[in-house]
């Protein structure tokens, strides 16, 4: 992340409509976000558990971010979570990510596995994850309170190596 990532960041974390697909449920000032970029500058993986990656363009607008968390280097998996600026759905941008994460996540941080949690009603994503060879291993039955009604979490994963 950059500084100058901070707007898109401001304009994602605060899109209500997005807050099924994260753990987030409020919205986050300007500041808050500027300080989480800069502390995630100097973090590392292995201390803090997790790392914060931003998808460009190729003039280097920020598209989308990338979250990798609850890494455990020790049996080699971690989760993850994507998302993919609406301006730049439906353009194959989310597979090349993946596939870009993936290696990143096998090669660097010498991974066995990835794995996510997808809200059963966001069928893109799913089919997304579905096509690149992750696998739904579970289901979280009314995991997520959203709109006054119960969603369920699919559970996906993939062997990288």
């Amino acid at each position: 992340m950059e500084p100058d990532d901070v707007d898109a960041i401001y304009r994602w974390e605060n899109d209500a409509s997005l807050w099924i697909h994260s753990a987030s449920h409020q919205p986050f000032s300007r500041h808050a976000l500027q300080q989480f970029i800069d502390n995630a500058a100097t973090s590392d993986i292995y201390a803090t558990r997790q790392l914060r990656l931003m998808a460009v363009d190729d003039h280097n607008e920020a598209i989308g971010c990338i979250d990798l968390f609850d890494f455990d280097p020790y049996h080699r998996h971690c989760a993850l979570g994507m998302i993919i600026d609406k301006q730049h759905r439906g353009k194959g941008l989310g597979k090349l990510i993946l596939s870009e994460l993936e290696l990143f996540a096998r090669e660097h941080l010498q991974l066995h596995l990835l794995y996510c949690d997808i809200a059963s009603t966001n069928a893109p994503c799913i089919r997304l994850f579905t096509n690149d060879g992750f696998r739904q291993c579970g289901t979280r039955e009314e995991w997520i309170w959203h709109n006054g009604t119960w969603n369920d979490a699919l559970i996906f994963q993939k062997i990288i190596e």
